[in-house]
């Protein structure tokens, strides 16, 4: 057993608005030897998703927020390289909580770190298509949104690491998917994940232009929504929803930079009489899915089903620049980062 050296992140100041670089500050620390019932691990590859901004405002939320000063949090792949827990053996692949940071020791329990079965997929895999993003497509699509064959799907941020997902399910399911993304290689991205239409927003930049792309893409309205953006998608959605439609409200990252309280959907009041399911969701109220999850995406994706895109940024010096790129569009699929 022995120390290991680790560059870690931690916030240095709360971001208002848009994050900048400044906001993080790097240091280097001990991973331990551990103690009774500690493991020591080495990270791969580490997470950055849009729900970390919402931990970095200093409010009541689902989770904790981020401490300013103390190492961030989020998705981890790594091996272990010391263990004094029975359940845990120098070389065991595990997925943790305890990104941002190359190693650490702890507890596994401390932070939500599990040995990884093997699945014949690559590690990256376990912190995108097969982790928590895919994992929130699955649960979002089939059980929030009851989605059912023949249903039409309007997904927005449909390049990104959970609507990417999203976009393939349904099509496995038999549906009809419209996709919404920005820039020509992504909505490229999105056809080749075989959506029936594609909605560049980019190329819609006013509410008349998208809800005018939707309700060409989908004249008879839609069944589903599952929405990653908030904002004019939302209200386009309602606009076009059926009678009776499902809307799985997973993130709204066109609001998570807002320094202002934004309006609602102008057109709210068609909640009523459609009769519209608007229910948001947390992945993690839905873990219970994971199983039949693991199993249903390795097939997939042995089968050629499912495909998936990563962005990945090399060195954990980079993660924060990842970070910002999220709110940027700079990724395509799962934006990641390799740590060695």
């Amino acid at each position: 057993m022995a120390t290991l050296k680790s560059k870690e992140w931690a916030l240095a100041a709360r971001p208002v608005g848009m994050p900048k670089l400044s906001d993080f500050a790097m240091s280097e620390t001990d991973a331990a030897e551990p103690k009774d019932g500690e493991i020591q691990v080495q990270n791969s590859w580490m997470s950055v998703d849009p729900y970390m901004r919402g931990r970095m405002y200093d409010r009541e939320s689902y989770v904790p927020p981020f401490q300013i000063g103390e190492t961030l949090q989020g998705g981890a792949v790594g091996k272990v390289t010391a263990s004094a827990h029975p359940d845990f053996a120098v070389g065991d692949l595990v997925t943790s909580m305890a990104g941002w940071r190359e190693a650490w020791t702890a507890k596994p329990e401390e932070v939500m770190a599990n040995k990884v079965p093997q699945t014949g997929l690559p590690d990256s895999a376990l912190l995108g298509v097969a982790g928590m993003p895919g994992l929130t497509a699955y649960a979002g699509l089939l059980r929030v949104a009851d989605l059912k064959e023949g249903d039409t799907v309007f997904v927005s941020g449909a390049a990104g690491a959970v609507g990417s997902t999203v976009t393939q399910i349904a099509k496995i399911k038999n549906c009809t998917v419209i996709g919404s993304a920005g820039g020509s290689e992504k909505c490229n991205l999105i056809k080749d994940l075989g959506a029936d239409a594609v909605i560049d927003y980019k190329q819609h930049d006013t509410y008349e232009s998208l809800l005018g792309a939707l309700k060409s893409a989908a004249p008879k309205g839609i069944d589903v929504y599952f929405d990653n953006v908030g904002g004019d998608h939302l209200e386009a959605a309602i606009e076009c929803a059926r009678p009776m439609a499902r809307f799985a409200e997973c993130g709204m990252i066109s609001q998570y930079n807002a320094t202002e309280p934004v309006p609602g959907p102008r057109n709210i009041i068609q909640v009523v009489g459609k009769q519209l399911q608007i229910r948001g969701f947390i992945v993690s109220t839905h873990t219970d899915m994971q199983p039949q999850f693991l199993q249903d995406m390795a097939g997939w994706i042995q089968s050629g089903k499912m495909k998936f895109e990563e962005t990945v940024m090399e060195g954990i010096e980079t993660a924060p620049e990842a970070f910002l790129g999220l709110f940027q569009g700079r990724n395509t699929g799962k934006m990641l980062v390799k740590i060695d």
